[in-house]
């Protein structure tokens, strides 16, 4: 069983995203550490880029102040490194999700050997389309690493080509657009997810615009758990150094609310 899998082998899984370095590299470390204690099942970290095209204005601006404080990519191994080792290590998986360029003027073979070092199960990749998703697949699972899928309300047909080559997880996008908080999710996930599941048995967890525990209970109740990016970095940018407890006690009612779909 992957490493990624095994996330969701407890029950539905809850999954935040965190912008690394927004507000400093030490704080987000500690974010990370306080979200796996209230309940995360895997995190997807945020490697900081200048041109987020799959982002929101929120993730966006994440990005920007993470890059202004300095961050580089080889802090955000750093990061992940300390995250994995001590008595208080973390054990559930991490990802990253990151843009091609930033793999590529980095290089590739560095950044996935890296990844394997450290300790780092997949990446997400959001401008990388599935045509080209071997050339990074063939580095990246050479060091241990999956390369998460995205299917889109708009693939249609692309959905049983993309199921049956997915690995890891199959991140399931909620609504057209950029990311970002919703008030109501519109889409029909329940038949994108049951179509999915036609051509693959790994796990199909759904994100874009969930902010709400009713929305996270809502499509974990039809796929195998949720993702939530912009509602976390809200709480970082609003408490900055302090959002501790706020980070905390969001994400435990997120993880209570897919439990509840489990019932």
């Amino acid at each position: 069983m992957s490493k990624i899998k095994d996330a969701f082998t407890k029950g539905k899984a809850f999954i935040p995203f965190i912008s690394a370095g927004d507000h400093g590299i030490e704080n987000t470390e500690r974010y990370i550490r306080v979200m796996v204690k209230a309940g995360a099942d895997m995190v997807e970290i945020g490697i900081p880029f200048s041109d987020p095209t799959a982002e929101g204005p929120v993730i966006q601006e994440a990005s920007t102040r993470a890059l202004s404080t300095g961050v580089k990519i080889n802090d955000i191994f750093d990061m992940v490194r300390r995250l994995r080792t001590g008595d208080d290590a973390v054990t559930i998986p991490l990802v990253f999700m990151t843009y091609l360029n930033p793999i590529y003027v980095f290089g590739r073979e560095k950044f996935f050997t890296l990844c394997e070092e450290v300790g780092i199960s997949g990446v997400i990749v959001p401008d990388m389309p599935f045509e080209e998703k071997g050339e990074l697949a063939s580095i990246a699972n050479k060091h241990g690493v999956e390369v998460v899928s995205l299917i889109a309300p708009t693939s249609e047909n692309r959905i049983e080509m993309i199921a049956k080559d997915a690995e890891g997880f199959v991140y399931c996008v909620s609504s057209l657009g950029v990311t970002g908080m919703r008030s109501e999710i519109k889409t029909d996930i329940k038949s994108i997810v049951e179509t999915i599941r036609k051509y693959t048995d790994i796990p199909v967890a759904v994100g874009f615009g969930i902010s709400k525990p009713e929305q996270a209970e809502a499509m974990a109740r039809v796929s195998d758990g949720a993702i939530v990016g912009s509602a976390i970095v809200k709480i970082v940018a609003e408490h900055g150094e302090h959002a501790d407890q706020a980070l905390f006690d969001y994400v435990q009612s997120m993880k209570q609310a897919v439990l509840k779909a489990d019932a």
